[in-house]
């Protein structure tokens, strides 16, 4: 047996005991009181902040909602029935936050970041706050560079900007969701990061949307945020926070982002429902009092910024869904005053086969004509007049057969200009088909051509301009100078063009 030296294990022994130093650990803990439908009432957590991200037992996460006297509101984002009364809870000190970063692209995600395309799991670097304060006035710059729906109608009477918040709104089933879609089909090629945040929306149609954008290659630059209708009125409270919170990294860095949320109707019901259980008084259509900021303080995060911070934007396209076409609900009269304006769907239209169902009375861009091309701009001068004349004229000649010459010219003109602003679901146009086609009718150039040949004369100019050498001409000058070549040139082409048709 080796020989042990008493003294030097004594000096050791000392030697801890004076560098013990007597720390105490404390946490900030509480416990659930009260438990059911998404929601949990934690008592005892006294320093707990608003939008606190808080940890239950079994993996289970939580966020502060509501901040109350003796106890906390807590929204949970897991499965509520792995929670039970007296379970302990534990502060996490950090607000909550989603991940974010170039490896979203091309994914389906929740509302917490997780994958569900079944495509492996996501490396995460970054994270971003899912609630930050929007980018104040200074830091913004006008809205000037248009972004092209490759829809003809919307491109020519209501303009979107790049930074502008634009308001798609209608009855279900008018084409609400199909117009975004394209939207996002026409920035290939565009350095346009899309992202579209699913709302309480079937699994099946999330599905249908990520196949659409799969098939026509969209995927490469978009991100799905999906909280379906299955899941608790949490996920979908959160879905288009998180949404926004991942665009922003990408404004940040100098890009445009083009945001879609589907739609903010069924958001406030799940805000709605949220705080009718938290206890909430309930206000205009039960909603609580604070609905109207839920939807601002989202909307004002879409931005242009300033050229010192990069210049990169948020463009964000909500969608409301109205009930018989009632633009003066609570929640459609909101969200019109928050945005630069609204696309109004109409039901008569879309069933008369009028589709993009656009009512162009109804339908404004507060943006304008500084979100457009000159080349667009100097064609679609007339169109909102001629369009609004003719369905003025068409109510009122239903009665009467006698028209002079210029009512029936104006009829003539507006049936024409009905019939060309009608376009196909995803067949999206180059700014230089708009401007060609739009130059056509405003001009007068297809006076001559029957109503019933106008689509197949649209096809057949689109591939001439395509296929012969001054077509290929006329496009690249319009594209590469955004405005209209010399009208002589034009109207040359143009009349060549009806000879051979």
């Amino acid at each position: 047996m080796a020989n042990i030296n008493l003294s030097e294990i004594s000096a050791l022994i000392k030697e801890q005991i004076k560098a013990y130093k007597e720390q105490i650990y404390t946490e900030n803990v509480g416990r659930v009181v009260e438990v059911g439908d998404g929601i949990a009432v934690v008592y005892g957590l006294d320093n707990a902040m608003y939008s606190e991200l808080l940890i239950f037992p079994n993996g289970v996460y939580g966020m502060v909602q509501d901040l109350r006297k003796d106890s906390v509101g807590v929204i949970l984002l897991g499965d509520s029935a792995k929670v039970k009364e007296g379970d302990i809870v534990k502060c996490s000190g950090r607000v909550l936050e989603v991940p974010v970063g170039e490896e979203f692209i091309g994914r389906v995600v929740n509302a917490l970041g997780q994958p569900l395309d079944g495509n492996g799991p996501i490396k995460i670097s970054k994270t971003r706050p899912i609630e930050v304060k929007a980018t104040g006035v200074m830091d913004r710059s006008s809205v000037n560079t248009p972004l092209q729906t490759g829809i003809k109608v919307l491109d020519a009477l209501v303009p979107i900007g790049r930074g502008q918040r634009e308001l798609i709104i209608g009855d279900r089933q008018t084409g609400k969701t199909s117009i975004a879609i394209d939207t996002i089909l026409n920035q290939a090629g565009k350095d346009v990061i899309c992202i579209y945040v699913a709302i309480g929306q079937k699994e099946s149609t999330v599905s249908n949307v990520y196949e659409t954008l799969k098939a026509h290659d969209a995927m490469k630059y978009s991100i799905i945020v999906s909280a379906s209708a299955s899941n608790p009125a949490p996920m979908l409270y959160l879905a288009p926070y998180s949404g926004v919170s991942m665009a922003e990294y990408f404004m940040y860095q100098g890009k445009d982002v083009l945001i879609i949320y589907d739609d903010l109707s069924k958001h406030a019901v799940a805000y709605r429902e949220m705080s009718l259980l938290l206890h909430r008084p309930p206000g205009r259509e039960a909603y609580p009092g604070d609905v109207f900021y839920l939807h601002s303080r989202l909307l004002e995060r879409a931005a242009k910024l300033s050229e010192n911070l990069g210049g990169g934007s948020i463009t964000a396209l909500p969608i409301i869904e109205t009930q018989a076409g009632d633009i003066s609900a609570y929640i459609p009269t909101n969200v019109i005053s928050i945005t630069d304006g609204q696309i109004f769907l109409q039901s008569d239209y879309f069933y008369k086969g009028i589709r993009p169902a656009i009512n162009a009375g109804l339908s404004v861009s507060r943006v304008g004509g500084a979100a457009q091309t000159k080349a667009i701009k100097k064609v679609s001068g007339t169109l909102r007049l001629d369009l609004a004349a003719y369905r003025e004229l068409e109510a009122f000649t239903q009665f009467g057969s006698d028209l002079d010459a210029s009512t029936k010219a104006r009829l003539d003109r507006g049936r024409r200009t009905q019939e060309i602003l009608k376009q196909g679901l995803h067949k999206t146009l180059s700014m230089e088909e708009e401007a060609v086609i739009l130059y056509c009718l405003t001009k007068g150039h297809l006076d001559t051509i029957a109503i019933e040949d106008l689509a197949r004369f649209e096809e057949q100019l689109y591939l001439d301009m395509k296929v012969t050498e001054e077509g290929q001409q006329i496009s690249k000058y319009i594209f590469e100078h955004k405005v209209l070549p010399e009208e002589n040139q034009l109207d040359s082409y143009i009349n060549e063009f009806k000879k051979k048709f």
